[in-house]
């Protein structure tokens, strides 16, 4: 059973439900006063205890210059603090004040003439206090870090001069800036910028995460981001929610919940599952290859690969435990069509995934497949064909679950009337799903996952180390293997496909960990598949 703190880091909210989930902690009688008090002392503290960050300028790390002095000499350290209107305002006073009292010297930018009352009182407070406060950008001294509580969640319109200056010019300073609960200028929803927006080099997420930390136009103002708990009761959180489509954060301990781990003592190969994977052209053999050992990381029982028949040596060689399929071919190298073992037919297997290295004269394929009453993950040139037949619709006819796992481009040729999905990438992947009656993955730096019920699955971390071809085959057969794996568990099917994602992006970062985001090619990323795991479920078991 999940405890209360695994269920709150799974949960993502719009504005308007969390805006809802506060209104109710306020009604039963949580004075404002006291949660603000609360989540600024939290933050204040977390300051204290981050390691310095090294400061960035065009892109790139200046590593010859200083780190914030904090927390060991709080009293050489100055800290700026940006105030808001809003309560976001009176977080940063508040925070201001318990680091002025811990020895940092801080001044205060506050260019709003109104506040909120709890605000200016915080405010008055600080100058009390002997804290200098200015009004205008031109005022403002050095620092070494800047506090951002210019504007909190729920901001929906642009921003105008002068703020949108001021904050131009802050961006162009060579400090870390620590947002609170969201860089000042995004849209708590859709990550858009409004006009400008603080490019934080960290970020502290206010009780639950917001939708925007999860779109990926938002990612390079968000910085580091970290969840600040201040005890949500998940009463009030479920009485928000419980109508709601929900919107979820895949965490280490569910992905690792959902793996066919442990085995059951007694089994054997077929009851791990059968997984057919077919894929491959002369043009494109190291597609099936890489699918292939995606497959095989996934331990599923019994793998079998239909490929061309000219690839069959070469499958053989990279992949010996596996039943390769030589298929006869069209002249241009593509399957023209399965060719399976006697007594073998599409209803053997216990899930099929199709589409890496086919090219799109292999059509009559996949028209075979979506035919089939196995669970189907398309991909790549599988998703074109589709694209290409208009069969969409065609995949609400099918008896089994179909999974579909596009990239951007592939993404918008499947869906052309869904909505841009650079502009809100959660909505449109919830469309997609309802569209064509499948779980749809749409790849990105935060992957999201929709079934056609409307739940979704965000993978909250991963890196730019997978932008390079042959990584989503490596998914395919990776997921494929968990599918197959899965056909006779009573798992959510998107629950796998995250499991899946998950699986695949902590592999990637762990490969760019070790040999940085430029050593991590498709086949290199197959290797730590293994190891990530292994990782992953020792951590697990020691905490």
């Amino acid at each position: 059973m999940q405890n209360k703190q695994e269920k709150i880091s799974q949960v993502v909210v719009t504005a308007v439900q969390m805006r809802d989930i506060e209104n109710r902690i306020f009604a039963a009688g949580m004075p404002v006063v006291a949660l603000m008090e609360k989540v600024a002392g939290l933050i204040a503290r977390r300051i204290q205890e981050i390691p310095p960050t090294p400061l960035k300028k065009g892109g790139y790390i200046l590593s010859n210059t200083p780190f914030l002095k904090i927390p060991a000499q709080a009293g050489e350290s100055r800290v700026g603090i940006l105030v808001g209107p809003g309560h976001n305002g009176g977080d940063a006073l508040v925070v201001a004040r318990e680091l002025h009292f811990r020895g940092y010297e801080i001044w205060i930018y506050s260019p709003f003439s109104k506040l909120k009352e709890l605000t200016s009182q915080h405010l008055q407070y600080a100058q009390s206090l002997g804290i200098p406060i200015y009004q205008t950008i031109e005022q403002l001294p050095d620092s070494d870090l800047l506090i951002d509580g210019l504007f909190g969640f729920g901001l929906e319109r642009n921003l105008t001069d002068p703020i949108a200056s001021a904050i131009n010019q802050l961006n162009e300073l060579s400090v870390p800036i620590y947002s609170i609960d969201l860089p000042s200028g995004l849209h708590t929803d859709t990550g858009e910028v409004l006009g400008t927006a603080i490019r934080a080099t960290y970020t502290f997420c206010l009780g639950l995460w917001k939708l925007a930390f999860f779109q990926d136009q938002a990612l390079e103002y968000i910085g580091k981001a970290e969840l600040i708990d201040f005890d949500i009761p998940l009463t009030d959180v479920e009485a928000v929610l419980k109508d709601a489509s929900r919107i979820k954060r895949i965490t280490p301990a569910t992905a690792l919940a959902t793996l066919p781990l442990p085995r059951p003592a007694v089994t054997h190969k077929y009851k791990e599952g059968h997984l057919l994977l077919i894929c491959g052209s002369r043009r494109y053999a190291g597609g099936a290859i890489l699918t292939g050992l995606g497959a095989r990381a996934s331990g599923v029982g019994m793998l079998s690969i239909a490929v061309p028949e000219s690839l069959k040596s070469l499958l053989v060689s990279h992949l010996p435990e596996a039943l390769i399929v030589g298929c006869p071919e069209t002249e241009t190298g593509a399957i023209a069509h399965l060719q399976l073992p006697e007594k073998t037919d599409l209803s053997s297997f216990n899930a099929i995934a199709c589409g890496p290295g086919l090219t799109r004269d292999a059509t009559p394929i996949v028209q075979e497949v979506i035919e089939s009453d196995r669970p189907l993950i398309l991909d790549a040139d599988g998703l074109n064909i589709l694209a290409q037949m208009g069969a969409i619709a065609r995949l609400k006819k099918r008896q089994a679950i179909t999974v579909l796992t596009p990239h951007t481009g592939e993404f918008e040729r499947l869906f052309p009337d869904v909505p841009n999905t650079k502009h809100d990438r959660v909505k449109g992947v919830q469309e997609a799903a309802v569209q064509s009656g499948a779980v749809v993955l749409l790849k990105g730096a935060r992957t999201a996952i929709a079934n056609p019920q409307g739940v979704v699955w965000i993978i909250p971390e991963s890196t730019p180390a997978l932008a390079r071809g042959g990584s989503g085959d490596v998914l395919t057969g990776l997921l494929g293997g968990l599918l197959a794996q899965a056909a006779t568990k009573q798992i959510p099917v998107e629950d796998i496909v995250a499991t899946a994602a998950w699986w695949h992006s902590q592999a990637g970062i762990l490969a760019a960990q070790e040999r940085t985001e430029l050593g991590v090619d498709a086949f290199t990323l197959t290797q730590y598949l293994m190891k990530v795991l292994a990782m992953s479920s020792k951590y697990m078991f020691d905490s």
